[in-house]
């Protein structure tokens, strides 16, 4: 069957070719991705995919050979076209692909997932899909994994697309720099990308270490060539084409990707912006030209950290040049991807450019004037206000740049995590202090996302095996401290396989996800409950009255709720008991937690062996 294509194909290719994923080096940031999904979803294959004219290439790959495959054998193909996912249970029973050749022979596919990877104009250039030679059906919650990861990848494209929009604008920006050579300086030459200025006839007037580093030259040895002696000759034609177009007015600026000749005579493909700058009469002075290593591409995140020190660099630069370009800074500063701010020395707003009105609600007409402490700080005597308070005092005094994660307000009233960067200047003998603020709400949601799922069994909410092996250590030191016993009970479902195998896996689900809300409603909040595995939970019995004969009585309590009947989708009511051992540990005793739960499995075990339903101590 001829394989489907999108309506804005030509767009979607147009879009994947320019942010120069394609035949590039691996990539951790992809390749965690993938090992992820291969593991949380428990097949041999995982792949990031990216769907050319002719081919599907393997970004990142887990489990796979081949490093590309023609698009008509692709999946893949088929899942750009879909808006939320493909899922293909078992590929022989699939007019779409029982003959394909990658169903018929290596790597004999039978299950395929994958989700559409898309730009943020909804552009899909490939997929994160996951496939098995064995036939296979994705759980809701598997398929919800395998989203998430997907997201994972989207932004990153994303923040690709975004970074190489901002060298778009640094190119633009660059047009305007002349004689900077002292305030500019320090963003010239600490810039992670090459930036030269080349005079009318192609020669190198000036180049920063970035670019000597991308071609092999020392800077002595650059200014002695022209940029036409260091360009391959396939590609000299098209660029001497764009700027002629650029020369007589026809272009404001031009990009290509082209190769350079290194110094050593290797070839090495960059990436190059070029604008003009001319003087009041119109007249070419000089051309500006950013040079990116298309091979470094991956470093974006250095570069764009080394673009918010050069905007530092520009507002703490204490020379007559300032003045003369303040404009240029403040254009550069009102654009910037941060929330920037910067204060008097009594704590006033002075600045405050469009992301600090985007990120905080406040217009800059509201903010200018105003101490920071009635636009950001959270309101009250809460430890987010005390925070601030001691970050303030310190970053107005502090000459070097202090960094802190903060909770902010917005004029909502609303709270946002934010990552602050500020440092005290002296400008014309007075004190002045500068704050570049990022939103980093999305991060510490992913940070405590990560923690709880760490931490916490996914199916039923409970606490984990590896929470209970951090957890059981302080509750017995708890329970030395404060002179209290203290129980653990090892509970083992009698009855749960039966349930499984006559109802299916999915019913064996709800029952296992009612059990333990049944669980927690039978213990008290200084108790705990922990899932292991399977069908087996542990209750650790805290507090002055954990004696074992109130731990016997709990048992029995749990029992009770455990074997109450849970009514299935299937309208029918299925239903298990309960064993549990119990492993006491009495005021003054220090057993170590391997031999605690030891003897509450043993005892389990005995309570199984005596009829079920039992409770052993």
């Amino acid at each position: 069957m001829s394989i489907p294509y999108p309506v804005e194909e030509k767009k979607r290719l147009a879009f994947l070719h320019s942010l120069g994923l394609l035949d590039t080096a691996p990539d951790p940031a992809f390749d965690r991705v993938t090992r992820l999904a291969s593991k949380l979803l428990d097949v041999p294959i995982s792949l990031v995919s990216l769907v050319d004219e002719n081919r599907q290439w393997f970004k990142s790959k887990v489990g796979l050979e081949a490093g590309q495959t023609p698009r008509e054998d692709a999946f893949c193909a088929y899942t750009i076209m879909e808006d939320d996912s493909l899922v293909v249970p078992d590929a022989t029973n699939d007019a779409r692909f029982s003959r394909n050749p990658l169903v018929l022979s290596d790597p004999n596919i039978r299950f395929y997932a994958g989700v559409p990877i898309r730009g943020t104009q909804g552009l899909a250039i490939g997929t994160l899909c996951v496939i098995d030679s064995k036939p296979k059906t994705l759980k809701p919650e598997e398929l919800d994994v395998l989203h998430d990861l997907a997201s994972i990848v989207t932004k990153e494209i994303q923040l690709l697309e975004g970074l190489l929009d901002t060298h778009d604008k640094l190119a633009r920006t660059g047009a305007k720099l002349e004689d900077n050579e002292q305030r500019f300086r320090s963003v010239f030459e600490l810039a992670k990308v090459g930036i030269a200025l080349v005079n009318p006839e192609g020669r190198w007037l000036r180049v920063n270490e970035s670019l000597c580093q991308i071609v092999g030259y020392s800077e002595q040895e650059l200014l002695a060539l022209s940029f036409q002696d260091i360009t391959h000759p396939n590609d000299l034609n098209s660029d001497l084409a764009l700027l002629r177009q650029l020369i007589d007015g026809e272009l404001t600026q031009y990009q290509l990707d082209k190769r350079y000749i290194r110094k050593g005579g290797q070839e090495v493909w960059i990436n190059l912006s070029v604008s003009k700058k001319v003087d009041h009469e119109d007249q070419l002075e000089y051309f500006i030209s950013v040079v990116k290593d298309i091979h470094a591409e991956k470093k974006a995140q250095l570069e764009l950290e080394a673009l918010h020190q050069q905007l530092e660099h520009k507002v703490v630069e204490r020379t007559n040049e300032l003045r003369k370009r303040e404009s240029e800074l403040s254009a550069v500063l009102e654009n910037a991807s941060d929330a920037y701010v910067s204060l008097d020395g009594s704590g006033c707003v002075t600045a405050w450019n469009r992301e600090s009105e985007v990120v905080f609600g406040w217009l800059a007409t509201e903010a200018l004037g105003k101490p920071l402490d009635q636009l950001l700080m959270p309101s009250g005597d809460s430890p987010h206000a005390r925070q601030w308070i001691t970050y303030l005092a310190d970053g107005m005094r502090s000459v070097v740049v202090r960094r802190s994660d903060l909770v902010a307000r917005r004029k909502d009233c609303s709270e946002l995590a934010v990552e602050v960067r500020m440092r005290s200047l002296l400008v014309n003998d007075q004190r002045i202090s500068i704050m570049f603020l990022h939103d980093i709400s999305e991060r510490k949601h992913n940070e405590a996302r990560r923690d709880y799922e760490i931490q916490h069994d996914l199916l039923t909410g409970l606490l984990n095996r590896r929470a209970l092996a951090d957890m059981l250590p302080l509750a017995q030191e708890r329970a030395r401290r404060n002179g209290n016993p203290l129980s653990v009970l090892f509970i083992d479902l009698d009855g749960f396989k039966k349930v499984n195998d006559v109802h299916g896996h999915e019913a064996g689900d709800l029952l296992l996800q009612t059990v333990a809300e049944r669980i927690r409603d039978s213990i008290r909040q200084t108790d705990s409950a922990f899932r292991l595995a399977g069908d087996e939970f542990v209750v650790i019995l805290e507090g002055p009255n954990g004696t074992l004969e109130n731990a016997r009585a709990r048992g029995e309590k749990l029992i009770a709720a455990i074997s109450a009947p849970v009514p299935l989708p299937s309208s029918v009511d299925a239903a298990v008991g309960a064993s549990i051992g119990i492993a006491f540990q009495d005021v003054g005793v220090n057993k170590p937690p391997a031999e605690l739960l030891k003897e509450a499995d043993a005892q389990m075990y005995r309570a199984k062996g005596l009829g079920k339903g039992t409770i052993c101590y």
